[in-house]
């Protein structure tokens, strides 16, 4: 029976799914919304110590999803977003207190100006010894508010002053604000990222999109065994695409992977109902106003989750 309880336990942790999580600012009571303790931190590393989770480089992921290999559940991952200067005072003592490996993406722009709260690019080439160095955006814009030759400028000066300081090219790219559309993840797969982020609920698969990982980010109150427990869902989202123009969400549509004939479908402002799937379809009359700037739509099917993101449009009336 300890034999076969043993087995057991090695097929869950070798056949499911690996978490990214994401980071901002640490000990910065300033920001308390994006910020967590360092007492926190530590904690959260000790869960991962203390319960057979195996901290990796993001690169060990990535080449498993790239060779659509099944990813270790037990693998977890690590990332900083901003590249804010308590990272480097109050975040990366920890890291290396751990021996953990972490990629910082990092915002180019406040690097090379200067700007006060933000890691110079002599700190980030220390932080360099103990992680990866990944790309972030020139001017850490709301893309999605972007015209296409904006966005190209900001895409090509950042990779160029980037190069300029660090002396290579980033393999990797997680999107400001977590936001992105059709035509900004467009040009963004243009410039050849290996990988590319976003900030979704949701875990890891063979079956992931290079072009769309899944990170969750961890705050000092997160629940981390929730976290953990999630599973990936493959999905389509197929209506809507953007930001209605007239803030009316008129329906949801979506094509997911599941044998489920109920889900938990999720809209910002407006809750949570359980939705039914035929044929693998979620075709929901939502027919209401929406009236955050930023929405998420989250399937949860069961432990699988699935979420997008849509962003109001600057010049919407």
């Amino acid at each position: 029976m300890r034999t076969l309880l043993l087995l057991c336990a090695f097929f869950t942790w070798v056949f499911a799914d690996a978490h990214i999580f994401i980071y901002h600012r640490f000990d910065d009571a300033r920001h308390p919304s994006t910020s967590i303790l360092s007492q926190a931190l530590r904690n959260q590393f000790n869960y991962f110590k203390q319960n057979g989770y195996k901290v990796v480089k993001l690169d060990e992921i990535i080449k498993k999803v790239e060779a659509k290999e099944e990813v270790p559940d037990n693998w977890v991952a690590l990332s900083v977003d901003d590249s804010y200067k308590s990272f480097y005072e109050n975040g990366l003592p920890i890291f290396r207190e751990f021996g953990y490996p972490f990629t910082l993406f990092i915002y180019v722009e406040a690097s090379q100006k200067g700007y006060g709260d933000f890691m110079s690019f002599e700190q980030i080439k220390r932080s360099a010894e103990y992680g990866d160095i990944a790309y972030h955006s020139y001017s850490h814009p709301h893309m999605t508010h972007l015209e296409r030759e904006e966005l190209r400028r900001d895409f090509t000066l950042g990779l160029e002053v980037f190069e300029a300081n660090l002396g290579f090219k980033p393999k990797y790219f997680s999107y400001p604000y977590g936001e992105f559309d059709e035509n900004v993840a467009k040009i963004a797969e243009s410039y050849g990222f290996k990988a590319i982020f976003n900030q979704n609920l949701g875990a890891v698969s063979k079956d992931s999109n290079l072009s769309s990982l899944d990170r969750i980010a961890l705050f000092s109150d997160t629940n981390l065994k929730s976290n953990l427990a999630s599973k990936y869902l493959k999905a389509e989202f197929i209506e809507p695409k953007v930001y209605p123009k007239d803030g009316n969400l008129a329906k949801i549509i979506a094509r997911i992977d599941t044998n489920s004939s109920k889900v938990s479908l999720y809209i910002s402002g407006l809750g949570s109902k359980e939705v039914e799937v035929k044929n693998g379809i979620i075709e929901v009359d939502i027919d209401q106003k929406i009236t955050k700037d930023r929405v998420r739509i989250i399937i949860n099917d069961k432990l699988k989750t699935a979420t997008q993101i849509i962003t109001k449009d600057k010049n919407a009336k």
